[in-house]
C-alpha cells in the first residue's frame, strides 16, 4: 500500500515537472515568437529632430514600439531658424534636408544617415536584420547648400534641390559604404538647373528636367534640360517654357516628363541626349477642368508602374487623377474624392500589398486654424488586377487623428513595411502613429510617440529565423 503510494505521488510530482517545463517552454516560445516587423524613422517638427523606433509583433499578434531614439551624430538643429524638410531612402540609407529661415545663409543642407537595417538576399527569399542602430554617414550643414526643399530619387539616386543655388545635388548611396570594418563615403555632385523653388525629373540617369517656380517675368514656365551622368559639374544644354508657370512638380514616366504647372499638366517626350533644340521641343497640354473659374492643377506627382498619380481640386472638384504615361495621349483617368469645405487632399501614396492589391492613400487634411475632422481615402487603383486602372475606385474613407498644418509642415504622411503588410501613418496634432493592416485595411494600434510626428519612412520586413 506504501509502495502504491509512494508511486503515486511519483507520477504527481514527474507529472507537475513536466507541466512546469511545459509551460517555460511556452514563455520561452512565446517571448521567441517577438519579431520586428520594420524600423520607423520620423520627424518630430516641433524639436526639428530625425528619430527612430523599431516595430515588433509578439507571438499573440501584440504590436509594440521600442524606445523612440535619437540618430547617433545628428547634429541639433536650431529651432527657431533652421527646419526639416524632405526625406528619403534608398540602399539602406536615408537622406533628409534641412532649411533655414535666412535664404541658407544661416546653416543648411543634408544629412545622410545609415539606417542599421541589413538585407540578405538568398535568392528565393532573405531576411532582414536589425543588429546595428542608425547613425550618420555623411552631411553637409553650412552656408553653402542653397537651402534644400525638394527631394526626389531616381533609379535609386537622390537628386537634392539646392533653391538658391539654382541647381541641384546628386548624391549616390552606391558611391557609400560603412560597416565595421570600412567607411567608404561618395562623391555629391552639383548639377545646374532650375531656379527659385526648384522641382525636378530625372530619365534613366542621363538627363535632368529642373524647373522654376516663377510665375512671371523672363523665367516664367522655364524648364532646364541637363546631363546628370557626367563626372564634372553640369550646365544645362539648353531650356523651353511651358505655356504657364509657377510649376510646383515633375516627374518621369515611360519615356515621358510631366510637368505641374498653374494651368493643368503639361509633357514632353524625354530627350536623352540633351540634344534638342528649344524650339524643337513639342509640350503637350492636358486640361484638368477648373474650379470657381480657375484652371484645376496639382502640386505634386507619384509614379505607381506606367501611371503617373496625384491629386487636384477643391470641394466638388476634389479627385485623384491617373494618367497613363504609355499612351501617345494620355488622358486623364479621374476618381472623384467627396472632401469637406474645410479639407485638402494631400499628395497620395500609392502601393502593391503583399496580396497585389494596388492601392492609393489620400489624407484630407485642414489647415490647424480650422476646426474640423481629418481623414484617410483608400482607393483600390485596379479592381480587377488586370494591369489598367480604368476601374479605379474608392474602398473607403475612415477618421484619422489630428494634422497640423501650417504652410508646407504639419501634414500627415504615411510609410510602408518592406513585406507591403503594414502602413504606419503619423498624426501630427495628437503626437501619435498609427497601425494599419493592409490585409483588411483596418487600423490595428496606435503608438504615442510624443511631439509633432510628421514625415516618416519604413526600412524592413519582417526579421527572420535563420
Amino acid at each position: 500500500m506504501t509502495d502504491r503510494r509512494f508511486l503515486l505521488l511519483g507520477s504527481v510530482l514527474f507529472l507537475t515537472l513536466i507541466g512546469v517545463l511545459t509551460m517555460a517552454g511556452a514563455s520561452r516560445a512565446a517571448n521567441q515568437a517577438t519579431v520586428t516587423l520594420t524600423r520607423l524613422f520620423f520627424q518630430d517638427h516641433s524639436e526639428r529632430a530625425l528619430r527612430w523606433a523599431d516595430v515588433t509583433l509578439d507571438g499573440k499578434g501584440r504590436l509594440g514600439l521600442s524606445r523612440v531614439s535619437e540618430i547617433a551624430g545628428f547634429k541639433k538643429l536650431d529651432i527657431a531658424k533652421q527646419k526639416l524638410v524632405q526625406m528619403g531612402e534608398s540602399h539602406g540609407l536615408l537622406l533628409v534636408g534641412v532649411r533655414d529661415e535666412d535664404d541658407g545663409q544661416f546653416e543648411s543642407g543634408w544629412v545622410l544617415i545609415n539606417s542599421g537595417v541589413t538585407h540578405e538576399d538568398h535568392g528565393d527569399h532573405g531576411h532582414w536584420r536589425y543588429k546595428r542602430k542608425p547613425s550618420v554617414v555623411d552631411s553637409r550643414l553650412d552656408k553653402y547648400q542653397g537651402n534644400p526643399a525638394h527631394l526626389y530619387i531616381y533609379d535609386g539616386v537622390f537628386y537634392l534641390a539646392n533653391d538658391k543655388l539654382n541647381g541641384y545635388t546628386r548624391i549616390d548611396p552606391g558611391e557609400y559604404e560603412a560597416n565595421d570594418q570600412t567607411k567608404r563615403l561618395g562623391t555629391p555632385r552639383f548639377i545646374s538647373g532650375g531656379g527659385n523653388h526648384i522641382t525636378l525629373a530625372v530619365v534613366e540617369n542621363r538627363v535632368g528636367y529642373s524647373c522654376w517656380i516663377d510665375g512671371g517675368g523672363p523665367n516664367k514656365g522655364r524648364v532646364d534640360v541637363t546631363p546628370v551622368n557626367g563626372t564634372n559639374t553640369s550646365a544645362p544644354a539648353y531650356s523651353f517654357y511651358l505655356p504657364t508657370g509657377a510649376i510646383h512638380g515633375a516627374i518621369a514616366n515611360s519615356g515621358k516628363v510631366f510637368f505641374a504647372p498653374a494651368d493643368g499638366i503639361c509633357w514632353v517626350h524625354a530627350d536623352l541626349n540633351a540634344t534638342l533644340k528649344p524650339e524643337e521641343v513639342k509640350v503637350h497640354h492636358i486640361p484638368l477642368g477648373s474650379y470657381e473659374d480657375r484652371p484645376l492643377r496639382t502640386g505634386a506627382f507619384v509614379n505607381h508602374e506606367h501611371y503617373v498619380i496625384f491629386v487636384t481640386g477643391r470641394e466638388s472638384s476634389a479627385a485623384l487623377v491617373l494618367l497613363n504615361a504609355r499612351l501617345d495621349n494620355p488622358e486623364p483617368i479621374v476618381v472623384p474624392i467627396p472632401c469637406k469645405k474645410e479639407n485638402r487632399l494631400v499628395s497620395p501614396a500609392v502601393v502593391r500589398t503583399a496580396r497585389g492589391r494596388s492601392l492609393a492613400f489620400v489624407f484630407h487634411d485642414h489647415d490647424r486654424s480650422v476646426q474640423a475632422e481629418d481623414f484617410l481615402t483608400i482607393v483600390d487603383l485596379d479592381p480587377n488586377q488586370d494591369g489598367h486602372c480604368a476601374d479605379a475606385k474608392i474602398l473607403r474613407t475612415i477618421p484619422v487623428g489630428p494634422s497640423l498644418v501650417e504652410g508646407h509642415f504639419g501634414h500627415h504622411d504615411i510609410a510602408f513595411d518592406a513585406d507591403k503588410r503594414w502602413a504606419f501613418f503619423t498624426n501630427p496634432g495628437s503626437g501619435t502613429i498609427s497601425v494599419l493592416s493592409l490585409d483588411d485595411l483596418t487600423i490595428k494600434g496606435e503608438f504615442k510617440v510624443g511631439g509633432v510626428p510628421t514625415h516618416i519612412i519604413a526600412r524592413g520586413g519582417a526579421e527572420t529565423e535563420d
